[in-house]
């Protein structure tokens, strides 16, 4: 198994528990992917992702599994804000990935304006047609272009770094089509997406501690269930065996490792790099995505100014407004009363984000700190001061993004069908896009297709001692 990250772990644990013995070999000196943690003033914060989306089950279902259901943290209520190119304003209750629930709501007005409100109301007029292919065509038609410029965009561009015109919603919003079918509008499938209730915040949740502290009990779970976890092993090729199913050689840096079946979780460029010459380079489609630079800029300050959460839990910056070039603002310490509590009184963390798509250029290192604290000044209508600044860090995603353009879907099932009888299995982002349910639920589909695969071409459990790929510490086949 190629990659630690979250996919590659949550497949390598059910793949263990069913008998195999998983090797997971990832090149950082880390597991987890983009869950991981720095320190930043003192506190030990998510420097990747740091919360999880509650409609997608997946990332719940494995955090009660490894027992860690008592920790999982709500965000405070006090919701996000949206700056457009009208101003700014909360982002309204009820709404997925930005499509408004009730078009005619008082605060979903405040940010469209009355005559987009008017648009956004035909959309319980129109018919409903075959699915667009991308998410911008489908809100553009059906609800007009302030909802999709002032709302929409903003939350996109917030969690896929990408334009909703190019955006694939077989991968990012597969519930969608159904579920507007079945209401007859995009209100009505955004109402029963997000839950009838919309209380702000609600759509997030994460772990007291910070979401990083999900990734050494995924990594222990998989310990005790018989796998294998090795870090700061760089794969280098792929050689299959002599025939389309007798196994592979795994090169690596620290030596050559024989496999049955290889299950790669990386990101989308390396994949394609390592995909070997008998899969059809015309079947590679899904790997060809583009991938969006993010820079994340963490500030933790000393300012009571910002004890009143000005913004609430942060604010998202539509493409069209005026002004900063962060995207996005989470005001961390306001969004998560756990980690107020660990800061102190008076000390915020602000977590911005740059990087809106494939090909942008971004600032550099020594620029984005002050960069970062100008643009947060102007977010939050409070000038802030170098000098209250006790810590800054900068992380760069430069290949964590894939954007799933129209047609990946099927793409992915492509890839796979011609991977599966190769001995290959491919799984992460690159083919479930970008969040982590999506993430998990695709990789432990894929393994539980694996795990039925290698039963009913009779290869059981493999055993501690026999087989090729023992050795000095491997343990018979590895998945």
């Amino acid at each position: 198994m190629l990659g630690a990250g979250l996919a590659g772990l949550s497949a390598a644990l059910d793949l263990a528990r069913a008998g195999l013995r998983p090797l997971v070999l990832e090149a950082a000196a880390r597991a987890g992917g983009v869950v991981c943690a720095h320190t930043v003033g003192g506190l030990d914060l998510d420097a990747g992702a740091e919360s999880f989306a509650v409609a997608r089950p997946a990332t719940a279902a494995l955090i009660d599994e490894l027992g860690l259901t008592d920790r999982v943290r709500q965000p405070s209520p006090v919701g996000a804000w949206v700056r457009h190119a009208g101003g700014a304003a909360p982002l309204p209750a009820l709404a997925f990935l930005g499509i408004p629930g009730r078009p005619f709501a008082a605060d979903v007005r405040r940010v469209i304006g009355l005559p987009g409100a008017l648009r956004a109301g035909a959309d319980r007029l129109l018919p409903v047609r075959g699915p667009d292919r991308s998410l911008g065509a489908l809100v553009r038609t059906r609800m007009g272009r302030r909802v999709l410029e002032r709302l929409v965009e903003p939350v996109a561009g917030g969690v896929y770094a990408a334009d909703p015109d190019v955006l694939d919603i077989a991968t990012v919003a597969p519930a969608l089509p159904a579920a507007l079918a079945e209401a007859g509008s995009l209100a009505g499938a955004a109402r029963q997406l997000r839950g009838a209730g919309g209380r702000p915040g609600s759509a997030v949740a994460s772990l007291e501690g910070g979401l990083h502290t999900l990734v050494p009990a995924l990594v222990a779970a998989v310990t005790a269930a018989g796998g294998t976890v090795r870090t700061g092993v760089r794969v280098t090729g792929l050689t299959g065996l002599s025939g389309l199913t007798d196994g592979w050689q795994v090169h690596t840096d620290a030596g050559t490792v024989p496999a049955r079946h290889v299950l790669l979780a990386l990101p989308a460029p390396v994949t394609r790099e390592l995909m070997p010459d008998r899969i059809d380079h015309a079947l590679t489609a899904a790997l060809d995505q583009p991938v969006a630079p993010v820079a994340l800029v963490t500030l933790v300050l000393d300012d009571e100014r910002l004890d009143a959460a000005p913004r609430g839990t942060g604010i998202l910056v539509a493409r069209r407004a005026r002004g900063p070039g962060a995207k996005a603002l989470t005001h961390a310490t306001a969004k998560w009363p756990w980690l107020a509590r660990a800061a102190g009184p008076g000390r915020h963390v602000l977590r911005l984000s740059y990087g809106r798509g494939a090909g942008e250029v971004l600032p550099g290192d020594a620029e984005l700190p002050a960069l970062a604290l100008a643009d947060a000044g102007e977010l939050l209508g409070v000038p802030l001061r170098p000098g209250d600044v006790v810590g800054t860090a900068v992380v760069r995603w430069d290949s964590a993004l894939p954007v799933p353009r129209p047609g990946h879907a099927a793409a992915v099932a492509a890839l796979r069908a011609a991977a599966a009888p190769a001995g290959l299995t491919v799984v992460g982002s690159a083919m479930a896009g970008t969040g982590l349910g999506a993430v998990i639920a695709d990789a432990r589909g894929q393994a539980a297709a694996l795990i039925a695969s290698l039963t009913a071409a009779g290869c059981g459990q493999f055993n501690a001692t026999g087989g090729p790929g023992a050795g000095p510490g491997r343990a018979g086949w590895s998945a």
